[in-house]
């Protein structure tokens, strides 16, 4: 993996997301975010638990959430192996934390639009997959995540352009926040997107140019709540 977390090589199991180029783009936002000695800090979707233990190398205090079981112990086990105190935790979304406050929110959601009819996916796509629009997910955490954050706290959150930034940002300024697009990636299509490349073009979310070089964009959203 290039990038923030090429160093890194946490163990991922079957059916647990790993860590890519959208995490890798999100490792980035963070590794340039000012914090605190102390600061508490949320990793909601964690995956592998990558997120969670780079923030955790810079002396936080982390909370790490997924809905899976699998990843839970996946993360629970990079983390005795890096020697860090990550607390884990199997929950969906925000669920287990309600009551608490974060100074920082890291989320790298599903959101890539799915053609299925199933409200919610199963097995190793509930990682990726989002519903029609990519934003199952999304809408979900612009929605509830002012309630989470301290005066001052932040959210980074990377996802693709397919699933609308421009609303992402409208949501979240709705909501009392600051937000702006701090990064911007173009990547290959991987194996999900090319097999919806003339799907995601009849929605009119991928163009002819675009779907003939095989290119999406990922984008890191920054959002603050005001003091």
């Amino acid at each position: 993996m290039p990038g923030y977390l090429c160093r890194v090589r946490p163990l991922v199991t079957p059916g647990v997301y790993a860590p890519q180029d959208d995490t890798d783009l999100l490792a980035g936002a963070l590794s340039e975010e000012p914090l605190p000695p102390g600061a508490h800090v949320l990793d909601v979707g964690t995956g592998t638990g990558a997120l969670a233990l780079a923030a955790a190398r810079r002396g936080t205090r982390v909370t790490a959430i997924d809905l899976s079981w699998r990843a839970v112990w996946t993360a629970r086990v990079n983390a005795r192996l890096a020697g860090l105190p990550v607390h884990i935790r199997q929950g969906n979304l925000f669920a287990p934390v309600r009551g608490q406050s974060f100074d920082l929110i890291l989320s790298n959601p599903p959101y890539v639009p799915a053609p299925s009819v199933r409200v919610r996916p199963h097995s190793a796509a509930r990682a990726w997959d989002a519903g029609h629009d990519g934003r199952l997910v999304l809408d979900r955490i612009c929605r509830e995540v002012p309630g989470l954050l301290r005066p001052g706290g932040v959210l980074l959150m990377v996802h693709s352009a397919l699933s609308d930034p421009d609303r992402t940002l409208g949501r979240l300024r709705d909501a009392g926040l600051k937000a702006a697009v701090t990064r911007r990636r173009r990547i290959t299509f991987g194996p999900v997107l090319r097999s919806r490349a003339e799907w995601l073009r009849g929605r009119g979310l991928v163009s002819a140019s675009e779907e003939s070089e095989e290119k999406e964009e990922l984008v890191v959203v920054r959002a603050e709540l005001p003091v």
